[in-house]
């Protein structure tokens, strides 16, 4: 499985990571070890959570995804064949980005993965709140303590991107390696217009979410008729309905074709080369649809059929 560099940093990664936000919701644990066991075997080794995972789910208070990827991190043997991907911000027990908050819930995270170290320790949002300089000393901290390899943002305006990677250069801090986008076909400018210039011009690797517009460019919803099929994505998959979303779909149905492919592998496929992207986001609550889903980091789209589906999607 070919690797890329993730930032500008040591760390390698195979282009599909595991979206570990299923893990203690739509997935118990026992499906979450499989899951996890067949996605190394694959070659992968990108296993994205984050500590508010799953807090909302009814009966959850929030650690429940860590937990489980811990318990499979001590049962399975295989810390040293994965990068372990998590974030603070978001979650009521530890919100925001002071050093407070980011010291005392790194411990938690790191107890509840059951490891030393977090491959990529990443902000999960912005935090106006407190200046930039005070959370990038806070994370430094973390790597100079070896509890942290790699920091990353994730839901970054470019402005304060820029203005993180600059206070880390003028101050000799551990910079931002990564960026955790919304990005896909169906959602394009957010991140094309301004951040990925900014990550190509700075090496940053970009990892993104919602890879495949929750579960729209599979195919699977063509009509509002197909929205019941899933009532936690309906409401969200409605707004690409419509003549671009056709256009999109009927694409992705052409190379899909020509590839004996899929919708979901051809977009991912599409995704994953992409300028900077290092590696996308996605999840499966079987092992066959992680099978399905992971034979796109084996599809290569000629610049032809990569240019029809810019022009399909724009």
């Amino acid at each position: 499985m070919q690797r890329r560099p993730l930032g500008r940093s040591r760390l390698e990664v195979a282009p599909l990571a595991f979206g570990g936000n299923v893990f203690g919701w739509s997935v118990d644990a026992p499906r979450s070890f499989d899951l996890l066991d067949a996605f190394v075997d694959h070659g992968f080794n990108l296993i994205d959570t984050a500590d508010v995972y799953e807090a909302w789910v009814p009966g959850n208070e929030g650690g429940e995804s860590e937990t489980i990827i811990g318990q499979w991190l001590r049962r399975s043997g295989k810390r040293d064949q994965v990068l372990i991907a998590t974030k603070v911000g978001k979650w009521a027990r530890y919100p925001g980005l002071s050093p407070t908050n980011i010291k005392e819930a790194v411990e938690d995270s790191l107890r509840r993965l059951q490891t030393d170290r977090i491959d990529l320790y990443q902000a999960h949002e912005d935090d106006p709140r407190v200046p930039l300089e005070e959370t990038l000393r806070a994370f430094d901290d973390l790597v100079t303590a070896g509890k942290v390899r790699v920091i990353g943002a994730s839901n970054y305006e470019a402005t304060r991107l820029a203005d993180a990677l600059r206070i880390s250069q003028d101050k000799h801090l551990a910079r931002y390696e990564s960026l955790q986008p919304e990005y896909n076909l169906m959602d394009r400018q957010g991140f094309e217009a301004a951040l990925q210039p900014l990550c190509v011009e700075q090496g940053i690797g970009v990892i993104t979410y919602y890879s495949l517009a929750s579960g729209f460019l599979s195919g699977k919803y063509r009509s509002e008729a197909d929205l019941g099929k899933s009532r936690a994505r309906g409401a969200r998959v409605k707004s690409y309905l419509g003549e671009r979303g056709t256009r999109v779909l009927d694409a992705l149905d052409q190379m899909a074709s020509r590839h004996a492919a899929t919708p979901a592998q051809v977009a991912l496929a599409w995704l994953m080369a992409r300028p900077a992207v290092a590696a996308v986001i996605a999840s499966a609550t079987t092992v066959e649809q992680l099978d399905d889903i992971a034979r796109a980091a084996m599809l290569t789209l000629a610049e032809d059929e990569q240019a029809a589906l810019d022009d399909a999607s724009r």
